[in-house]
């Protein structure tokens, strides 16, 4: 086999890989020597493609929190009822509850996981070219995944019951109650 000449005045272009830091363009190659960039145009699409494929990341890891946070409430739906039919029998004393994933929700945890895991590596396997270009588009591609996927947001809705300068305040966060202050005692 001659990888030199391969006749008739052409030969194919080597793929541009190198394990220290780099800027080629043309002729660079990621991932397998069909991904081999061949024209400007091409190395543009290529570093769209990456800021693209980390902001899919970022969804994907999104898609999994939202996930779990969708499982926890429909434990924390279940606890509640179950409280309820708790307090109407007598009580002997502590009771748990362990609640588990059923093994359809387990199977889609799973999935978004092996899904997240693998764009990961994707990712890490891309940075490994130490192109900087490409590097930069995973930046890029991370801090727009973040903007665009993790938007923070904290409800806090903070109510008085009871009559009167004597009550209970409860501060609740994201549906879930994050402290009790207890009643105070200030009529004299």
């Amino acid at each position: 086999m001659n990888h030199g000449d391969h006749g008739g005045g052409s030969s194919a272009a080597e793929c541009k890989i190198s394990m220290l830091w780099n800027w080629y363009t043309i002729d660079a190659c990621f991932l397998s020597s069909d991904w081999q960039i061949k024209s400007q145009g091409a190395f543009a699409a290529s570093c769209i493609g990456v800021v693209l494929l980390v902001i899919l990341l970022e969804v994907s890891r999104r898609l999994g929190k939202e996930f779990d946070t969708y499982i926890n409430r429909e434990f924390e739906a279940r606890v509640a009822a179950l409280t309820v039919a708790a307090s109407m029998s007598p009580n002997e004393g502590p009771q748990t509850v362990t609640l588990r994933a059923s093994p359809l929700h387990q199977v889609v945890r799973a999935v978004l996981h092996a899904v997240t895991f693998g764009l990961a590596y994707i990712v890490m396997l891309l940075a490994m070219y130490y192109n900087g270009y490409i590097i930069i588009c995973i930046f890029v591609g991370a801090g727009l995944g973040k903007f665009l996927c993790d938007w923070m947001s904290i409800t806090v809705v903070i109510t008085e019951t009871g009559k009167g300068c004597s009550g209970t305040k409860a501060v609740v966060a994201d549906g879930k109650v994050i402290g009790i202050e207890e009643p105070s005692v200030c009529c004299g």
